[in-house]
């Protein structure tokens, strides 16, 4: 089973997946901010932190089959599901596959849209390079994550980002590239979901296309969108505004269009 943390006693239980190349300590600087009534359980996906790689391609439907293995181990019935990037791609395949568990669906600089043939040549052209000189791609590949306008004051947080990345298992990143190649549209899980669904995401994000994702939600009234004014890691960059949000939006209410 993989790898996962819990933490918080509240009555409503908030599952936290992390995006490619991080684990479960990305969360430190959001959860202080986060309300008391959420219990946290924090999950190590395949190939990153303390677990398992376990195939050659993680697809994201094998990662959320994973993720409900420790959802049913820990006896939760409704769960409140958040994922950063990779990890919203996860939650977007959980919501596909086990609808009934959810009571509400973050996606959290993350988005729907499959990736264009130009991000899928990218992410192929990289397979060598995290092969045979995993640390280049990272060094290379994490600042660029963040608000480029505030690279200084974020240095300390890219240097947390670089430390953890360079942790990770490079054939499990690798086959979670390759699972992130093969995964496809989800904008019908955002038309036809029940649950209350939740689209965060940043202003200067420079691997999600904020605007196209933002821009064509489907007009529901369980939807709400935020954008932040930050990069591809709110946890990092704005934790107490990304907690507020989350605080707010799963436990109480908001406008249905907000810009923080």
């Amino acid at each position: 089973m993989l790898n996962f943390e819990k933490k918080g006693k509240g009555k409503e239980t908030l599952v936290l997946l992390h995006g490619f190349m991080e684990n479960v300590s990305i969360w430190s600087d959001m959860e202080v901010h986060l309300s008391k009534d959420f219990t946290l359980l924090k999950i190590d996906l395949p190939g990153h932190g303390k677990s398992d790689v376990l195939a050659d391609v993680h697809t994201m439907e094998l990662m959320a089959e994973e993720v409900k293995k420790v959802v049913d181990h820990e006896e939760l019935d409704k769960i409140h599901l958040l994922g950063h990037s990779m990890g919203g791609y996860s939650a977007l395949a959980f919501a596909e596959k086990f609808p009934e568990s959810l009571k509400s669906l973050t996606l959290f600089f993350s988005t729907y849209f499959a990736d264009d043939e130009e991000k899928k040549e990218q992410r192929i052209k990289s397979y060598r390079i995290i092969k045979d000189a995993f640390a280049h791609y990272v060094r290379a590949g994490i600042p660029n994550l963040f608000n480029q306008n505030e690279r200084d004051v974020l240095e300390g947080k890219i240097e947390t980002a670089l430390e953890i990345a360079l942790s990770t298992n490079n054939l499990g990143a690798l086959a979670c590239v390759k699972g992130m190649v093969e995964r496809t549209d989800k904008k019908h899980i955002l038309e036809t979901l029940e649950a209350k669904i939740v689209v965060i995401a940043g202003k200067h994000d420079n691997a999600v296309k904020t605007e196209k994702t933002i821009g064509h939600l489907p007009d529901r009234t369980n939807i709400k969108s935020y954008i932040v004014d930050c990069g591809h890691n709110g946890h990092w960059e704005k934790p107490s505004i990304c907690a507020e949000i989350v605080n707010t939006e799963l436990l109480h209410h908001l406008p249905k269009k907000f810009v923080f």
